[in-house]
């Protein structure tokens, strides 16, 4: 395995504390400023008694366009005093206004709690996101401490008219009066044909200048951004920077929306009893269990959840990323059913459970084994579980959000066949083979994005196109990996070269060419997914000609 990749994957889904030596100190992040980046009442330890944490270090926490402050609590716990050098380093100067620290860039650590701000105001001159790269190096002996703490910070341009003129012209007037008092005072006299010509100057002067900003305004009017926002692009979520790995094509919801959310879907932990465990990783779990609800009616459900030693920022992704597909209603879509919180306990995430198996799960099980063959798939029944996915697909670009993480390992399927897509919570730790990281601090699929997504993180609804064309790979070779000899390194390039997946064993012409059509090189030459279910319901109907 390349020793990049190991690294990543190591950062990842390792929080890896390291001892300070020769010095005790806390750096963190108060329940206030938690609250205000990320929506939960928590503090987000960088240094805690003298401990780093890795994993915290490596999360870069996104600053939308309204925060203009970033706040960071330390104290110095040790009786040695500790010198710290802070350095602020920004992707793109253009967009901020002097970026600047509240306390001098040297100094001594306090001893006591205390709160320094970095400010850092935008422009709004350009739209931009610029990486933020705060650096606090710490003066231990025998081995300095350096401290690399990451932000995401969003800039929004702007428009402005050139109202600016208007108000320039003002002083330039009481200048000139003044000016024409004072010679007045001077002078001591002015004759009356000197003021008529300056009279008539001055008017025709203004109404030149009305006549120019006339026009001007009025093109600027007919200009003003609309409230419709791009539907072709937004950021991408970095897998533990970040943000949901769905992406809301309008605008994503503030920590007030979460907060909103999960208030309306809190339920009570005594009416939740887990019964065991479906899918585990290093730091969560998935469970089938069952929900009481008030009118004391059983249900069975699955339950997200993450183990106790799991961090906040892991506990903030599973809700970030649980909650994205909150109030979506389809048959085909795995909607979230409440969220349960309990003291000391790490939050559970319920949906609806009817005998659901992780798709990815399910197709594996599919293969020849020690125990027979769980299940034969039909070309018609992979070609009816294809559509089902395109419904819901349809569905979720109709309610503007786009899903970033289309992949077999983020459906389920049930004994007849049902598929639901289901959000991406939790599917890093419980898939690993299926994320890599780039030396980016982001764990990513990079095997099912598509080159825009993977060059310049920029997804569009055509981007979901390319991830089922590699899902309905998945669907035909029982969800082997894709791009399996490649490494995640060279896979824009492979790609950019011309090279796709190739045609699995026994997968019709008529299906391949699907696959290939999605994977345009161009996002404009894919089909939309309308035009995918046209297509494939014909070629189903084929298929049931023959049965």
């Amino acid at each position: 395995m390349n020793i990049y990749v190991l690294k990543c994957a190591l950062l990842i889904f390792f929080s890896s504390a390291t001892p300070l030596c020769n010095g005790l100190l806390n750096i963190f992040l108060n329940t206030e400023e938690v609250q205000k980046l990320l929506g939960l009442d928590a503090e987000l330890y960088y240094v805690r008694q003298g401990v780093i944490n890795q994993y915290a270090l490596n999360f870069v926490i996104p600053v939308s366009s309204k925060i203009d402050s970033l706040h960071f609590t330390w104290q110095n716990l040790g009786n040695l005093p500790l010198q710290y050098n802070i350095n602020l380093d920004v992707q793109h100067y253009e967009a901020f206004d002097a970026p600047n620290l509240n306390i001098s860039k040297t100094g001594l650590v306090p001893t006591s709690d205390q709160t320094f701000s970095i400010h850092l105001p935008c422009t709004a001159l350009i739209s931009s996101e610029s990486d933020v790269l705060i650096s606090i190096n710490i003066a231990l002996i025998p081995t300095p401490v350096a401290l690399k703490i990451r932000r995401k910070k969003i800039c929004m341009k702007i428009e402005t008219g050139l109202n600016t003129q208007a108000v320039d012209a003002v002083p330039i007037r009481i200048n000139s009066v003044k000016v024409f008092y004072y010679a007045a005072v001077c002078a001591g006299i002015l004759a009356a044909t000197s003021v008529m010509c300056i009279a008539c100057v001055y008017v025709r002067n203004k109404q030149t200048r009305t006549a120019e900003e006339a026009p001007t305004n009025q093109s600027f009017t007919s200009f003003l951004p609309t409230t419709i926002r791009n539907p072709t692009t937004s950021s991408s979520y970095s897998s533990f920077r970040r943000m949901p790995s769905y992406s809301l094509i309008e605008e994503r919801p503030t920590s007030k929306d979460l907060q909103d959310r999960i208030a309306e879907l809190t339920i009570q932990r005594c009416r939740v009893c887990l019964q065991n465990v479906i899918l585990e990783g290093t730091f969560s779990r998935v469970y089938h269990g069952t929900y009481t609800n008030e009118g004391t009616v059983e249900e069975e459900v699955l339950v997200k959840t993450v183990t106790d030693h799991a961090s906040h920022v892991q506990i903030s992704l599973l809700l970030q990323e649980g909650m994205s597909m909150y109030a979506l209603k389809h048959p085909n879509i795995l909607s979230i059913l409440g969220v349960s919180f309990q003291e000391n306990s790490s939050p559970f995430l319920l949906y609806p459970f009817h005998n659901y198996t992780n798709l990815k799960v399910f197709l594996q099980k599919c293969k020849m084994c020690s125990e027979g063959v769980a299940h034969t798939l039909t070309t018609q029944e992979v070609v009816d579980m294809a559509l089902q996915i395109i419904e819901a697909m349809n569905y979720m670009h109709k309610k503007q959000i786009l899903h970033k993480d289309l992949a077999a390992r983020n459906c389920v399927v049930d004994n007849r066949l049902k598929v639901q897509i289901t959000d991406n919570a939790l599917s890093r730790d419980l898939f690993p083979s299926d994320y890599h990281c780039l030396g980016d601090n982001e764990n990513r699929p990079i095997k099912w994005l598509a080159l825009e997504g993977l060059i310049s993180k920029t997804f569009l609804t055509r981007s979901d196109v390319w991830s089922f064309g590699v899902l309905l790979w998945e669907l035909t070779t029982l969800a082997q990996q894709p791009y399996v000899e490649i490494d995640p390194f060279e896979m824009s390039a492979y790609l950019k070269d011309g090279y796709r997946l190739a045609q699995p064993i026994n997968c019709p012409d008529e299906l391949f060419a699907v696959m290939a059509y999605c994977w345009a090189m161009h996002p404009e030459d894919r089909p939309t997914f309308v035009q995918l279910q046209v297509c494939l319901k014909e070629f189903y109907m084929q298929l049931t000609r023959y049965v």
